[in-house]
């Protein structure tokens, strides 16, 4: 441990909670390099969707290495990248009737969302970008701007302009579409129109706070009357994290943009990509770019991921049943210890519980450590419980997850009762 303490920045934050040296990983299952092993509810912050070192999607990249594939690309053409291609196209885009083109940005999801916002900018000729109270975009400049939370918003040093916030469905009992669309109507509001309004449809690191599908129609319909840009965030939520394969499916919606990263790479490995309908496609060549835009090996994943589990609906079927098992647990831990807990949030496999307080989910998570599980917080003050297992859980593996929770639960009831008395 002392190699990482002497050399690493301390911007390291998940080894500050997590402090083992961990060796090797396989599904759900994460091993140190002292023997001990750890059921993983963290999946790389929603990057491992199909677990670690999927045997099917390993399998792929190493035929592909074996035969000398590209790795390093640009934006060159390759096997790679068109089979990547076409399988989204015919497997997810088309059985879903969405029609976009595909821009490949640097290989994170801030790179994607810098990409969307700046090419709105440029199509509708405006600066301003709404986005959410507990929105999380990345930590850029520009993805920053658009990000609530303070803590990041601090490492900028800076100044940070360029957005503006409206409340997300629910915040403070505020109706923030109802504000917003007045506020477009308004020559004395204060707004200017927005070039586009980029959104989560769950928001992951903001609490889990879930939209409507109602809400998300309302503020489509606000968008479209307005010539204003959607932007969905799909990078945390999309790649069926919420039970779909895009977040924004159970609602009908069509955004004009989606930003996807993390598990869309399948394997863990660094892949981003923006969705945009074909009449915004108004870059000219080169002027938006990145050296590692074209990770071939994340190519070949990708695919492999959705030939594998997106070609009909078995995958969107165990997601559902695993969800139904999580939320059942959930609900009964809320309804037994109304001393420690508010609310269900999120959906799918992207679910949490709300605590009276962060240091409540601190205590939790510490204990589910302590008993062999990664599991992190999400909110504005940490507050949630978040459960992000790999999709390809099975279901004696969340079981295992919900008991290591529900005793760490009981513990900490305990304990907190014997202070209070």
């Amino acid at each position: 441990m002392n190699i990482f303490k002497k050399h690493e920045s301390n911007v390291q934050c998940y080894a500050n909670n997590f402090p083992v040296v961990f060796s090797s990983a396989k599904g759900c299952w994460l091993h140190t390099e002292d023997g001990d092993r750890y059921l993983d509810f963290l999946a790389g912050a929603g990057s491992l969707n199909y677990g670690h070192n999927n045997p099917v999607l390993k399998k792929a990249l190493l035929d592909y290495i074996d035969q000398d594939g590209l790795t390093h690309g640009l934006d060159m053409h390759s096997q790679a990248k068109g089979h990547f291609l076409e399988s989204f196209n015919e497997k997810i885009l088309k059985p879903r009737e969405l029609e976009y083109k595909v821009q490949f940005t640097g290989p994170t999801g801030t790179n994607a969302v810098e990409a969307a916002m700046k090419l709105a900018r440029k199509v509708k000729d405006r600066t301003n970008i709404v986005a959410f109270t507990n929105g999380f975009h990345g930590v850029s400049y520009g993805a920053l701007a658009a990000t609530g939370n303070q803590h990041h918003r601090g490492g900028a040093a800076m100044p940070l302009s360029g957005v503006t916030r409206i409340p997300y469905e629910g915040y403070a009992d505020i109706d923030g579409l109802a504000l917003f669309e007045t506020m477009l109507n308004d020559n004395s509001g204060g707004l200017d129109k927005p070039a586009a309004v980029l959104v989560e449809v769950v928001q992951g690191e903001g609490g889990l706070n879930a939209a409507s599908n109602e809400w998300l129609q309302r503020l489509e319909k606000i968008c479209k009357g307005n010539d204003i840009l959607l932007i969905v965030d799909d990078i945390q939520a999309g790649c069926g994290r919420t039970g779909t394969f895009f977040s924004f499916e159970p609602s009908g919606i069509k955004p004009d943009m989606v930003t996807l990263s993390k598990s869309i790479g399948g394997y863990g490995l660094p892949m981003a990509i923006m969705l945009m309908k074909p009449d915004l496609d108004q870059w000219a060549p080169g002027e938006h770019n990145g050296t590692f835009r074209g990770n071939n090996h994340a190519f070949v994943t990708a695919a492999e991921a959705i030939d594998t589990y997106w070609h009909n609906d078995e995958f969107e079927t165990h997601i559902k049943e695993r969800a139904e098992q999580l939320n059942q647990s959930l609900q009964n831990n809320l309804k037994q210890y109304s001393n420690l807990f508010e609310g269900i949030k999120g959906r799918g496999l992207m679910q949490g519980i709300e605590c009276k307080n962060g240091d409540v989910a601190d205590m939790i998570t510490s204990e589910c450590f302590e008993n062999g599980m990664i599991i992190e917080t999400a909110g504005p003050n940490d507050e949630v419980v978040k459960f992000f297992c790999p999709l390809t859980v099975s279901e004696s593996e969340l079981e295992q997850g919900i008991h290591i929770f529900e005793k760490a639960v009981e513990t900490i009831s305990t304990k907190l009762t014997r202070r209070a008395s």
